[in-house]
């Protein structure tokens, strides 16, 4: 398969290798790596070099578009939040 993690989970290390799919080279990431560095499938990541080691850090983006930061400061300075009625529960919904 290809992967082999190091004795222990604890060490949060493992050895995997490159590989060709397509035109492209990738690896594969464990999901209790993912869950414990809490990227999600289909997220954008950034990939950098730093030390001659790569990097790979959440964006922390919405859906791969924006994150909170970016939507809050596209408020107008005098938007205050206010509660909307929806109307009657329906069904099992608790209000």
């Amino acid at each position: 398969m290809g992967i082999h993690y190091l004795q222990y989970w604890e060490k949060k290390t493992m050895i995997t290798k490159v590989q060709k799919w397509g035109n492209s080279q990738g690896i594969r990431i464990p999901k209790k790596f993912l869950d414990n560095s809490h990227i999600r499938i289909g997220e954008e990541v950034e990939l950098a070099i730093r030390d001659g080691k790569i990097i790979i850090e959440s964006t922390n983006k919405i859906h791969g578009r924006y994150s909170i930061s970016e939507l809050v400061s596209n408020l107008p300075k005098d938007y205050n939040s206010e509660e909307e009625n929806w109307g009657i529960p329906i069904g099992k919904e608790e209000w």
